[in-house]
């Protein structure tokens, strides 16, 4: 009886103790205004802030380093030997490289270099000479090995064809536009070096088709494609870089004579060496 008395006395204590929570009613529960319809959401309203979220443009990533992250930051001319350095000038479009080959084609219009004097290239200049490599080799040797059998003597592969054809085409193409950019520069006349490599690039397309049509087994043929080749490459240099050159002053002549007739020497060089068949 005694227990039964405690214990309830004891819980009317707790109860008195606690405070009574009156009832609420409806709770009404408002959420911030938001567009679900847009996502991501905005700087403003999302928590992911713009530091954190991937870059927009990958490829931006590739020339560009993060900030942030470990990678140094190149200049001067450390920047000169990084591969970031020269994408642009591999940025070029199928069409715009062809376009570009077509003008080649075309020498007397002498509007090549207003056309890419503000977006220059290096993809279709180094696809130009390595194709001329290995077409040169392979055309090289197809008229010596015709040549042999047709007197019935034994024929031998020449691979000095190949390393005399890279040095060749890669050196002409590198160190003539050096040359020549030294020399405007000497005369107050100076030029892009990355659009002389373009324009002496683009030039040699036409030996392509040239090397090519001397498959043919005429002396006389041979020659006669070597020299229309050599004219319409060197004419495609000459008038382009005519009026640029005409500000170095009287000299200007000589100077355009000059690279016409090393574009004519390299027509010569090409037949001499890789269509004079001796059995």
């Amino acid at each position: 009886m005694m227990s039964g008395n405690y214990t309830s006395i004891d819980n009317q204590k707790v109860a008195g103790s606690v405070p009574s929570v009156p009832d609420p009613g409806h709770v009404t529960v408002k959420f911030a205004d938001s567009s679900l319809e847009t996502f991501p959401p905005s700087e403003a309203q999302g928590k992911i802030s713009g530091a954190s979220r991937p870059p927009r443009d990958a490829d931006d990533t590739f020339s560009k380093p993060v900030s942030g992250s470990d990678e140094p930051q190149q200049s001067g001319w450390f920047q000169t030997f990084t591969v970031a350095a020269y994408k642009p000038y591999f940025d070029v479009d199928t069409s715009d490289v062809l376009e570009r080959i077509k003008d080649s084609l075309f020498p007397f219009r002498g509007t090549f270099n207003e056309k890419t004097s503000s977006h220059p290239d290096l993809y279709g200049p180094f696809w130009i000479c390595t194709t001329l490599i290995f077409v040169a080799a392979s055309i090289g040797t197809f008229v010596t090995y015709v040549a042999h059998k047709l007197k019935n003597k034994e024929w031998d592969y020449d691979i000095n064809l190949v390393t005399w054809s890279a040095g060749l085409f890669y050196g002409y193409v590198t160190i003539v536009p050096l040359a020549l950019y030294v020399i405007l520069k000497y005369f107050s006349a100076p030029s892009g070096l990355v659009q002389l490599f373009c324009l002496y690039g683009y030039s040699l397309f036409v030996f392509i088709p040239a090397l090519c049509l001397s498959v043919v087994p005429l002396e006389i043929f041979r020659w006669v494609v070597a020299g229309v080749a050599g004219f319409m490459s060197a004419t495609f240099v000459a008038l382009n870089l005519r009026a640029h050159i005409k500000s170095a002053g009287e000299r200007w002549f000589f100077i355009v004579a000059g690279i016409f007739l090393l574009q004519l020497a390299l027509s010569v060089v090409l037949k001499l060496y890789l269509f004079t068949v001796t059995v």
